[in-house]
């Protein structure tokens, strides 16, 4: 393009500029449009007001659906805009009235309308920043008709390598659409699996598994989606399968094996989240996640266990919460043989019944209330335990039994009985030896 061939377009533009001005139909156009923008503004407040879900906004424990249709609240704005004028120029071509003013105006809504919904929708700052530098030139090159001719320009740019043609725009449509379609399944995982997890009329077992296999199909079918972007005939992943399926037998066994033991934990229903477990290894924590892979497990010390799925399988576990979340535990101490013992256990018993986290009660179950016996004869005094049911697990935040051995020393500092302790008594049984001893 010579510097005849600019000056002789900049002149056909400035011409077309000075008949738009003077036409009366472009000031129509100018006029329409203001409308309705105009209009869009009332309609979208309207039903903004109108519809609960739109007009008040949740609090952070909402459904997630209920969280999306107020984001979606933001769009009817420009959605209506666009609709509206869609509609008028379709109907201005048919009547024969110029619409190139409202054609301008229909690109600029489009683009308004997709910046808006990247900033309801899109939460990550990285990828909102992907959609609009890359997104936003990509639609308007589309509107305006310039797209087909800048893809030939790419495709012109290429390398062969053997059979393979690698050209500028398959490597960079690879990169947009891998991009995004990495960060549609993230977002989709994170949104399905909330979603599941708020359905309240189903247990929380099946809601786990529900969830693990929404996010596996999901992957799969992001990766397929991905292969066909890239070109690849899925046809031809036959043979490939079957080597795959050979390195999961070898290879990649125990991460099928965790997958798989993952998905049976789940079925079978011996773990759940918050559950307490101690494994056999002397590990022991909460229940709070599945993973494809593993479980964590969080220990009152606030770390985090990261045990493979295979080990609740082929392991021996104890989970404390499993059927009821009431415990059973003791607390050991001794007396003097002196001690009253029948008066000082109704002592102990009442004291230990006052603690708040101790079930106690004339409602309670006999079996399940307090009770303080003898468990053997020492060489000091009488062992005694005490025997209490409790709600939880006894340690952590949840320690019971440190406030019950101090509430057993205080009753019976209180009561005037001491806890015993070793002593040793020496007898001397040939006294008048010793004293021949002393005086020699």
């Amino acid at each position: 393009m010579n510097l005849e061939t600019v000056s002789i377009r900049a002149e056909e533009l400035w011409q077309f500029a000075i008949t738009g001005l003077t036409d009366t139909n472009t000031y129509v156009q100018v006029t329409i449009v203001i409308l309705v923008y105009l209009l869009a503004f009332w309609l979208a407040g309207k039903i903004r007001n109108t519809v609960g879900l739109t007009h008040h906004e949740p609090d952070l424990s909402a459904h997630p659906m209920r969280k999306l249709a107020y984001r979606v609240g933001y769009l009817v704005y420009p959605l209506i805009a666009l609709v509206v004028l869609k509609v008028i120029i379709e109907t201005s071509a048919n009547n024969g009235f110029p619409t190139w003013f409202l054609d301008t105006a229909l690109t600029i809504a489009v683009l308004l309308f997709y910046y808006s919904m990247i900033r309801v929708l899109v939460v990550n700052p990285v990828a909102a920043k992907l959609f609009k530098w890359v997104g936003i030139p990509i639609l308007l090159l589309h509107l305006i008709g310039s797209l087909g001719a800048v893809i030939m320009a790419l495709e012109d740019i290429s390398l062969t390598l053997g059979n393979v043609n690698i050209t500028a725009y398959g490597v960079v449509r690879v990169l947009i659409f891998g991009a995004v379609l990495f960060w549609l399944g993230r977002a989709s995982n994170s949104f399905g699996k909330d979603i599941i997890r708020k359905q309240e009329s189903i247990d929380i077992r099946t809601r786990e598994v529900f969830s693990k296999l929404f996010e596996v199909a999901l992957f799969c079918i992001i990766a397929l989606l991905l292969l066909n972007v890239m070109g690849i005939n899925l046809t031809a992943l036959a043979v490939f399968g079957g080597a795959v399926g050979v390195g999961l037998g070898l290879g990649l066994q125990s991460i099928a094996s965790n997958f798989i033991s993952g998905i049976i934990i789940l079925l079978d229903r011996s773990l759940t989240v918050g559950d307490f477990v101690e494994m056999d290894d002397g590990s022991k924590g909460f229940v709070r996640e599945f993973r494809m892979r593993y479980t964590v497990l969080e220990t009152y010390d606030g770390k985090d266990i990261l045990v493979p799925n295979e080990k609740f399988i082929s392991n021996l576990i104890v989970n404390w919460t499993h059927k009821d979340p009431k415990q059973r535990y003791r607390v050991d101490f001794s007396v003097p043989y002196a001690t009253d013992i029948r008066a000082m256990v109704e002592l102990i018993k009442e004291a230990v019944a006052e603690h708040p986290s101790v079930i106690s009660g004339m409602d309670v179950p006999f079996e399940e209330r307090p009770d303080c016996e003898i468990d053997s004869f020492g060489d000091s005094g009488v062992n005694m335990f005490v025997e209490f049911w409790m709600e939880g697990i006894d340690d952590g935040k949840n320690r019971v039994g440190g406030d019950l051995m101090l509430i057993i020393f205080e009753t019976l500092r209180e009561n005037g009985i001491e806890i015993p302790f070793p002593q040793r008594e020496v007898r001397i049984l040939n006294d008048e030896l010793l004293k021949g001893k002393t005086t020699t």
